[in-house]
């Protein structure tokens, strides 16, 4: 049917869209890699250090995410009949997992460096190398920007978080060597290494929810599902909607729900009739794959994981 070639085209060019994006995270980690081992080598700044190991977990997760961005776009198949759109959230979650140990690398080391007093040298190298950082980082996350909003991918939504926390960790480098060595002001570093971990770790709290949610299937954002209530509504065959259950997996949505019709409708009838139902709602909610159970009019459902008060309810 049309709704599904118009799923499967989108899904080809989401596919190209989030693997380039993913290829373009991993080319920009390396380069900056080179860059800030030979400027944390001449400045012995720990602000720079935390900026290496952020880069060098910004190289690993963006590996991750390729992986993950390529498997969800596979198509379904025997042993995964919904697809693989989960392997994003997955992906997501490891990158969190990365973030989080950076963050607490780059704090443990920061108070050790704090307590120690040692100082930084060669500002402006540090300097330069930030600033070359910050430009490839914005001229990256604009085109992840553009990425996510074409194809919804929670994968390099979260890739762009990551990076765009890098623009205030590279930033903070800034301030920390020219407070540090300008304005001798000693512990500066190692007390914006320890702002940079904080941030970091808010950043994995926040970037999580979006994949948990995924991956323990929650109902779909109020808003869409009152549209697609609202939608439903249009079609008078479906006045006796009841049972609505919907879950995102990858950029893939599925609804389901329950409907009463006239208990002398043929099954041929009553499916001839919901088929084009579903086809339509297809088109007005691309990529999301619709299924309509019948229940003969004033049927009530038998208990299942949800309680009748639930299950037997149109919203």
């Amino acid at each position: 049917m049309s709704g599904v070639h118009a799923h499967q085209a989108h899904g080809e060019e989401r596919a190209s869209l989030t693997t380039r994006a993913a290829f373009a995270s991993i080319v920009m980690a390396i380069s900056l890699i080179g860059l800030k081992i030979w400027a944390s080598i001449e400045t012995s700044s720990m602000a720079m250090l935390g900026s290496l190991a952020d880069s060098s977990l910004d190289l690993l997760a963006s590996l991750v995410v390729l992986m993950g961005v390529r498997i969800a776009a596979a198509p379904a198949d025997s042993d995964h009949r919904f697809g693989h759109g989960k392997a994003e959230a997955l992906a997501a979650l490891v990158q969190v997992i990365l973030i989080t140990l950076s963050a607490l690398f780059i704090g443990y080391q920061s108070v050790i460096r704090l307590i120690n007093g040692a100082q930084t040298s060669a500002a402006e190298l540090g300097i330069g190398v930030s600033l070359v950082a910050i430009a490839a980082t914005l001229a990256l996350i604009t085109y992840q920007r553009h990425v996510v909003k074409r194809t919804g991918s929670v994968a390099i939504s979260t890739d762009r978080l990551h990076y765009a926390s890098d623009l205030m960790l590279n930033g903070s480098v800034i301030v920390a060597l020219v407070l540090d060595q300008y304005a001798n002001l000693t512990g500066a570093d190692a007390v914006f290494g320890v702002l940079i971990a904080l941030w970091l770790l808010w950043g994995a709290w926040t970037s999580s929810s979006h994949a948990l949610d995924q991956l323990m299937d929650r109902e779909w954002p109020e808003e869409l599902r009152a549209k697609f209530l609202a939608a439903c509504g249009d079609y008078p065959e479906l006045a006796g909607l009841h049972d609505l259950r919907t879950r995102t997996s990858g950029t893939h949505n599925f609804a389901q729900f329950h409907v009463w019709v006239p208990a002398d409708w043929t099954i041929a009838h009553a499916h001839d009739r919901m088929d084009r139902i579903e086809e339509e709602l297809q088109s007005r909610f691309p990529a999301t794959e619709i299924l309509i159970h019948l229940d003969p009019e004033g049927h009530t459902d038998r208990e299942t994981m949800l309680p009748s008060e639930i299950t037997e309810t149109a919203s």
